[in-house]
């Protein structure tokens, strides 16, 4: 366990490394972001003085070693826009996003089991076959067009759910809703496939001999052995909900990560878009390491090396 737990901490490091790097030099693609920030009628001492300040004057790959030296000492610099510690903002923005992730996550499972579960044992009936629809327009439909629509549908002709913010619950549900469609989709017809496999299984069939109630052949032998690729699917999930809720966040004003980072790429702020960036892959590599966990202790044949 303890070589397993070395394994993944070098691999988490790298890939943080990896990340950081590609996202420097991407962003830096975009141009010097000095005009951005200088009024009108700067003048040219005003710009260079600016320039100089941040750091921009200097060659790329000058700038490119400061950064990692300051990243190493957990200093991401200050925001472009704010003036304020990048990292900490960014620290400030992450509960609400997970918040909506986990939601989201909670929300999906919560309906893409029963769909699953209910599409196999009635495989190839009107059941199925509603149940297969629903999977495929959910992943068909994207994020940001599936948020509008609801907004349309619940808070503009019914007006019983706020169209934004945050803040309360009840805030919660529609950006939830609309980032758990397309996980829903994907754990349904994944549960539909898993539970048709298991239910084919000797042990299903001795089960049924025993007259045990269908019920109790779905949930209690059927669906626990599913459970086990689910949990990891949904694991690595978390991580697409995460940065999906990037779009979600804007369309329904969500006070979380990622509208901070949709604001910090338009105005150029580099610095707030890759503390967004390291913290929402630093977490993505936690979660996977622990599901790699919950893996081996759902699973005992599974040995972790």
């Amino acid at each position: 366990m303890l070589g397993y737990i070395l394994k993944r901490g070098v691999q988490t490091l790298v890939v943080l490394f990896l990340t950081i790097t590609l996202v420097f030099f991407i962003i830096r693609l975009s141009g010097d972001p000095t005009y951005l920030y200088m009024p009108d009628d700067a003048t040219d001492e005003m710009v260079e003085e600016f320039r100089e300040q941040m750091g921009f004057d200097r060659p790329l790959y000058i700038q490119y070693g400061s950064f990692l030296v300051d990243v190493v000492q957990g200093d991401f610099g200050d925001s472009l826009m704010h003036r304020e510690d990048a990292l900490a903002m960014v620290v400030a923005k992450i509960p609400a996003t997970f918040q909506l992730a986990f939601a989201a996550l909670f929300m999906a499972i919560a309906v893409a089991i029963p769909l699953g579960v209910i599409s196999a044992y009635k495989q190839n009936t009107i059941y199925d076959r509603i149940g297969t629809g629903v999977t495929v327009l959910g992943q068909a439909i994207p994020g940001f067009w599936l948020g509008l629509l609801l907004i349309l549908v619940f808070s503009v002709t019914f007006k019983i759910l706020p169209s934004g913010g945050g803040g309360s619950v009840i805030h919660l549900i529609l950006p939830a809703a609309a980032l758990a469609a397309h996980s829903a989709a994907r754990f349904a017809r994944f549960t539909r496939s898993t539970m048709l496999d298991v239910l084919r299984k000797d042990y299903i069939r001795t089960v049924k001999s025993t007259g045990a109630p269908m019920v109790t052949i779905l949930y209690k032998y059927a669906l626990k052995n599913t459970l086990i690729p689910i949990i990891t699917i949904a694991a690595l999930d978390l991580g697409v909900l995460l940065g999906g809720a990037v779009i979600i966040e804007s369309v329904f004003s969500w006070p979380g990560l990622g509208q901070l980072l949709l604001k910090a790429l338009m105005g150029r702020d580099f610095p707030v878009v890759i503390a967004g960036v390291f913290f929402i892959a630093l977490s993505i590599s936690i979660i996977n390491f622990f599901t790699d966990i919950l893996y081996g202790l759902v699973n005992p044949q599974v040995r972790l090396k």
